[in-house]
């Protein structure tokens, strides 16, 4: 028995760390000559739920010459017991340590993964700091939605990938085997690739501050390095994983998924998903059908998820369910993220072996008139109608989402979400008696990066507090179960999401202290961080809860998304006002940034301006 199959009967969960899990791709070692770990910071049964890595792994795997394998972050037993047995963290498939890849890449999604990622460097025996690293360790990068802020993590990453992963992925590992084969230092490398659409290197930046704290400027400091750095984006989504890893344990989303479409043409102003993964791109019918086959056929699951920021909006997607219930009629399909409305409730009804135990819609805000400042207009009469469809037709629980804290949000809105939770309550007790049963999630306002709500201030805790009361005080009955979300997690989240390269040294602060795991309610720990702010001398506040000038130049301004600037704050004036903006798949072109780029749209938009 080695060393690690000794520790493995010490923790929970051990098929967790021992790989070899179905689909799972293993390769010659010595006979190939580029290794990349894709890792995931946090714990297995949530990054295999991860659409990302399972997408890159295969990209990466059909390269001949490229090793793909996984690493999860340990939970905390399984890192106790590395420590104490003083071994590295490896990777699934060939039980290889992190420090002996090429690669390292950090797929980042949630700010408050951050931590883990220095968790994992630290355990692979890898330098944190990009500047601490040499010649001998790792390139360690990064990608995912949240790094369209690369700041707060700048000094850790050697480059980070922003945008969609596809085809940059494959462009940045021809940059790494041109590199390796003609030799160099690793400097060399990272001036090759900062040429390379979609690839940011923080260290060819300097930034500077103004007295008032707030960013001056970020300065380029070798000619090959962009003044802004355009996020990179494919044309036509590429063939989802037909082969994904099955794994031994069940994991939070334990099913098939399909991405039938990319982004969301709505425009929520709260929703960053919404401007970063635009524009609109769908995937054919015919190849959601076949790719549903093949990964049934590969994967033996009988549950599929067809994926979607707003699946309802897919085109013809009564017709594909239709489809795909013919075609597999003892698969049981789950539509995420469906529009308020009655025909959501008939494309529900139109799924085979439906169980019909629940149904989640996000009206997030109360009043109509605040629904209006997100963009979010839906009148409170659409909302009523499906919950009493859904009940008459046999569903006996809805679980509703409501943000606190919106920009515009009065104590008379807040006050409007406990009437309409009361009313959808008295509709349930009405058609289905004491069956009836609402879940009420509030989460917090998080003004986010590339948003129209990105000049927008966090509410203070003490206000939060004082709304979660109102709502916590209204409902007070049976079949009703209220969640809502610690507001110092909420105000952390702002902080790392609109922050700069000073909230780095808070984040390596704060690990330092014990922090990890803080999207875990039971390992955050609001003290580590309180003292980390304190011992940088960063004001939390300035970052979360202070309103930005439209004019000034935010840590972000120098990733260009693609939606320009005059856009973000045309929306943003639009929100004050209380004025939507149509949908531009049904309501003509809104001038984003995108009409003149991208085919669909430049197509849209010369349809629009013929007579």
């Amino acid at each position: 028995m080695n060393q690690l199959d000794s520790i493995l009967f010490q923790v929970g969960k051990p098929a967790r760390y021992t790989g070899g899990e179905w689909n799972s791709v293993i390769k010659d070692w010595d006979k190939t000559a580029i290794h990349f770990a894709l890792s995931y910071p946090d714990l297995y049964d949530i990054g295999m739920s991860n659409m990302a890595v399972p997408i890159l792994y295969e990209i990466l795997n059909n390269l001949p010459d490229v090793l793909a394998e996984r690493v999860y972050t340990p939970w905390k037993d399984m890192e106790a017991a590395l420590r104490k047995a003083e071994l590295p963290l490896y990777a699934l498939e060939s039980k290889r340590p992190l420090n002996d890849f090429d690669i390292v890449g950090f797929s980042m999604g949630y700010e408050l993964c951050y931590t883990n990622v220095l968790s994992m460097l630290d355990l692979a025996r890898i330098p944190l700091l990009s500047a601490e690293r040499n010649e001998s360790h790792p390139l360690v990068i990064a990608g995912g939605s949240s790094t369209l802020n690369p700041e707060p993590m700048a000094d850790f990453f050697d480059l980070l990938v922003l945008g969609d992963g596809e085809e940059v992925i494959v462009d940045l590992i021809d940059a790494f085997r041109a590199w390796k084969k003609r030799g160099g230092r690793k400097f060399d490398f990272l001036k090759a690739a900062v040429k390379i659409d979609g690839i940011y290197v923080p260290s060819f930046y300097r930034p500077e501050y103004n007295t008032d704290g707030t960013l001056k400027s970020l300065t380029p400091l070798i000619p090959e390095a962009p003044e802004k750095v355009k996020r990179r984006m494919v044309n036509r989504l590429p063939p989802p994983p037909l082969k994904p890893i099955v794994p031994f344990v069940e994991i939070v989303q334990d099913r098939a998924a399909v991405e039938i479409q990319r982004g969301c043409s709505r425009g929520c102003r709260f929703c960053q998903a919404s401007s970063i993964y635009r524009p609109i791109r769908e995937r054919p019918q015919e190849e959601v059908i076949q790719a549903v086959g093949q990964i049934l056929e590969n994967c033996g699951y009988d549950e599929v998820s067809l994926i979607s920021l707003s699946t309802s909006d897919y085109p013809g997607i009564d017709k594909l369910v239709t489809a795909l219930a013919k075609k597999y009629p003892n698969v049981t399909f789950s539509l995420p993220s469906l529009r308020i409305a009655a025909s959501s409730i008939q494309l529900m009804e139109s799924l085979p072996s439906n169980r019909k135990s629940g149904l989640t819609f996000a009206p997030e805000a109360g009043s109509e008139r605040l629904r209006l400042i997100i963009n979010k207009v839906i009148p409170e009469s659409v909302l009523l109608d499906t919950a009493a469809i859904a009940f008459e037709r046999g569903w006996t629980t809805i679980k509703l989402y409501f943000m606190i804290g919106l920009p515009g949000e009065t104590l008379e809105d807040v006050q409007y979400i406990v009437k309409l939770i009361e009313k959808v309550c008295n509709i349930g007790r009405e058609l289905k008696g004491n069956r009836a049963r609402i879940g009420v999630s509030l989460s917090t306002f998080v003004p986010k990066p590339h948003t129209p709500f990105q000049w927008a201030a966090q509410d203070k805790e003490d206000v939060i507090l004082a709304k979660h009361e109102i709502i916590k005080s209204g409902l007070n009955r049976r079949g009703l179960k209220v969640s809502w979300q610690d507001p110092h997690t909420s105000l952390l989240e702002a902080v790392i999401s609109r922050g700069d390269r000073r909230i780095g040294q808070v984040i390596h602060q704060a690990w330092k202290t014990g922090s990890s795991f803080d999207a875990w309610s039971e390992h955050f720990k609001w003290e580590n961080w309180q003292a980390a702010f304190k011992e940088c001398a960063v004001d939390p506040t300035f970052y979360a809860q202070r309103e930005r000038h439209e004019n000034e130049i935010l840590p972000w301004s120098h990733i260009d998304l693609g939606l320009t600037p005059a856009f973000l704050k045309r929306e943003y004036q639009k929100a004050l006002k209380g004025e939507d903006t149509g949908d531009c798949r049904t309501e003509g072109c809104n001038v984003c940034g995108y009409q003149t780029t991208f085919p669909t749209c430049v197509e849209r938009l010369e349809q629009s301006a013929k007579p």
